[in-house]
């Protein structure tokens, strides 16, 4: 189909979820593929699909795990105001932010404003500015970051604001989240890692943890 329309298969599966709303696929789920490095630090665990039906599609399936994503990083934002550490806005990088649905459920889920990055390669003006701040102004570069990025980083490209309605729905989504996380996560259930290991016994595990 997506062949067909001219498109990627992401472009088609945002086509078809991008009317769905919060929570509105039915599903919720844990993106823990390859373990939760932040902020659990397990390798062992392993995803999560809850509230499958005969009637879940593909662009169901595809926005809980974007919306999985996106609880994840709340989770993370979370640990660094749990510290008292503040995070007020979240600048992203990367082929990701063309997709505009993906951006919106990050902005509503956080509840934080999040600018795309105006350098189309955010990773590496970032690593220049690193080295022009441990080069000094005294070698041509900055003192701190604070100078080098009023210097050297462009405008956003766009700015996402967390749309209030949809956030107070993820807030309830996000609770249910955090059980799910808590439970398979940090409650002692070890089904994740045992069935790891079945697998991993049975040497049908093709991909090295």
């Amino acid at each position: 189909a997506a062949e067909k329309r001219g498109v990627s298969i992401q472009d088609l599966l945002t086509l078809k979820a991008e009317t769905l709303g919060p929570g509105g696929s039915g599903l919720l789920a844990l993106d823990w593929w390859q373990g939760n490095r932040s902020t659990l630090g397990r390798s062992d665990l392993s995803g999560v699909l809850v509230g499958a039906t005969l009637n879940t599609r593909a662009e169901d399936i595809f926005h809980a795990l974007v919306e999985a994503t996106a609880f994840g990083t709340r989770a993370i934002v979370e640990s660094f105001t749990g510290q008292e550490l503040p995070v007020h806005t979240l600048v992203a990088g990367g082929g990701l932010t063309r997709n505009a649905m993906l951006m919106q459920i990050y902005a509503d889920v956080t509840g934080r404003q999040i600018a795309v990055a105006g350098a189309p390669q955010a990773s590496a003006l970032g690593a220049a500015m690193l080295g022009a701040v441990a080069a000094g102004s005294a070698r041509g570069g900055y003192d701190s970051l604070q100078a080098a990025a009023i210097r050297m980083a462009p405008s956003p490209q766009r700015v996402y604001e967390p749309i209030q309605v949809n956030r107070d729905r993820y807030d309830l989504l996000y609770g249910e989240y955090r059980r799910l996380y808590d439970y398979f996560g940090r409650g002692g259930n070890e089904v994740m890692p045992l069935l790891r290991g079945l697998r991993r016994r049975s040497g049908s595990d093709a991909v090295a943890d």
